[in-house]
């Protein structure tokens, strides 16, 4: 490992990309993984020589069809619907995180999970959780069921939904909806 004599900075920083060169990084970045604007230009913008550059980065790599955050909030959300392992909310929330602009990943959030049913799903991932436990004698332990419920929110799954599927594993479920009004 090369240490530099800046003994606060021990590795060189990345050295600062002209307009072509920021674009073929943009490109890069690109083929590596899906991104939204938002963090495209953030990237391009810690590497970019002059800051005018990064909005011509993003205005050619528009025009090319390869950025678009519509498009990238669609994908996105099909992903994580066809994986079956988060709610709606929870991809919403990611998008939002993302920067995508909240009427854009509010509809493509929408039209991705408008044909499934939450129910299920949670159903899908409470077995998937519990790995073959018996359901019923794990979640009659309150701090069992409040970790479970706690799991599904954080996983963006409904409050209602899912202490409707929790009722059926234990009868204290009632007492988490005194929590959600609480809230």
């Amino acid at each position: 490992m090369r240490r530099y004599s800046d003994p606060w900075m021990p590795f060189k920083p990345p050295r600062k990309l002209e307009l072509e060169a920021l674009g073929q990084y943009g490109l890069r970045l690109l083929g590596q993984r899906a991104r939204s604007i938002a963090e495209l230009r953030q990237k391009l913008r810690a590497r970019a020589a002059r800051e005018g550059d990064v909005d011509q980065v993003i205005a050619r790599l528009k025009a090319l069809q390869v950025l678009d955050d519509r498009q990238y909030a669609e994908h996105y959300a099909e992903a994580q619907v066809r994986g079956n392992r988060v709610g709606s909310q929870r991809v919403l929330r990611d998008l939002l995180r993302k920067q995508v602009a909240p009427s854009v990943a509010q509809k493509a959030v929408g039209e991705a999970y408008s044909g499934t049913d939450e129910v299920l799903q949670i159903e899908q991932f409470i077995v998937l959780k519990l790995r073959g436990q018996k359901a019923a004698e794990y979640l009659a332990e309150p701090k069992h069921l409040a970790s479970l419920y706690r799991r599904l929110r954080t996983a963006g799954f409904a409050a209602g939904p899912s202490i409707q599927v929790l009722k059926r594993f234990s009868s204290q479920a009632d007492e988490l909806e005194g929590l959600e009004d609480s809230q």
